[in-house]
């Protein structure tokens, strides 16, 4: 038995980009074909609008709507961890309850990330103040590591006092530090806690070090390989074919990061979905070139024909 499912949330979460429309709004029915895809390619859930997603370049109400049309075109509410993050307690209290009154598995959330050098008595208030604004029971919390993005970092003392606080409620964390040692620590320090990977080859030694699995954007692009490797990792008579995935995946992730991987991903689901619009990305950001873009698909041809050979 795969000792990662015994964890509250384990397996391979995808998380993926937001198609956008001519006038920058999201693009509702490709998203859902899309988030329909990633199951049928291996994706346990989805972890729609987060970093990938975007989430921070839309309206508390286009983020609502996006989580409810997705619903509404089939996919399960208990395959969603959506973003559920502001940086203040109030708006956030307002995704979160959304959320969970949609039926979500769980929520993602980010510390509070404008104010700098924040101590984690200050964290723990926002936390807490965003559990007791929800007020419900069934609120499940996946916390957010990504201190290269946020500068806001998720240390183990704080996650001992939500989880002493709020027993049910804090279930797991993903960690996009970058640092496996932050994982397996993360993952050696908690029992019945979810951590997982948010960059794709450190799935692999995670999953060995206690943990349950991931949530990254290349399964935008590589959910069959990942899928391969979460389910087998632990065989011994599927070695050969787990090096294989995990070479696979490996290559992927750094082609994904070729250029800025935001608009990298999405130029890259353009070929993939056969759709131009999933080009677009929202400001700040800026789409790639037509050089970079062309460059990015020869090299996604190279990696495709290894694949078959």
């Amino acid at each position: 038995m795969n000792p990662a499912t015994r964890l509250p949330v384990h397996g391979v979460f995808c998380a993926a980009a937001t198609p956008l429309l001519e006038d920058g709004t999201p693009d509702h029915a490709t998203f859902a074909a899309h988030c329909r895809a990633l199951v049928e390619e291996g994706c346990h859930g989805i972890a729609l609008l987060g970093t990938t997603g975007e989430a921070n370049s839309f309206s508390l109400a286009q983020r609502m709507e996006i989580l409810e049309k997705l619903i509404a075109s089939g996919v399960a509410a208990d395959r969603l961890l959506p973003g559920t993050s502001q940086t203040n307690v109030p708006d956030s209290v307002t995704l979160v309850r959304h959320a969970v009154e949609a039926g979500v598995k769980a929520c993602v959330v980010l510390p509070p990330f404008y104010y700098k050098g924040v101590s984690d008595e200050g964290l723990f208030r926002f936390y807490a103040g965003l559990v007791e604004g929800v007020g419900r029971n069934d609120l499940r919390i996946v916390l957010y590591h990504i201190p290269p993005v946020s500068q806001i970092g998720i240390s183990m003392e704080l996650i001992a006092r939500l989880r002493e606080a709020f027993p049910s409620t804090f279930i797991g964390i993903k960690d996009s530090s970058g640092k496996l040692e932050s994982m397996q620590a993360f993952a050696s320090s908690f029992e019945d806690f979810s951590v997982l990977a948010g960059a794709d080859p450190l799935m692999l030694p995670l999953l060995k070090s206690g943990g349950a699995g991931c949530i990254t954007s290349c399964s935008n692009l590589i959910a069959r390989p990942l899928r391969v490797v979460f389910d087998h990792w632990f065989d011994d008579g599927e070695a050969a074919r787990v090096e294989a995935a995990q070479k696979t995946i490996s290559a992927w992730r750094d082609l994904s990061n070729a250029y800025v991987q935001i608009p990298t991903i999405k130029a890259m689901l353009v070929r993939r979905r056969n759709h131009a619009g999933w080009a677009r990305v929202r400001p700040p950001l800026v789409e790639l070139t037509q050089a970079e873009q062309a460059n990015v698909w020869s090299q996604m041809e190279r990696l495709e024909l290894d694949e078959h050979d």
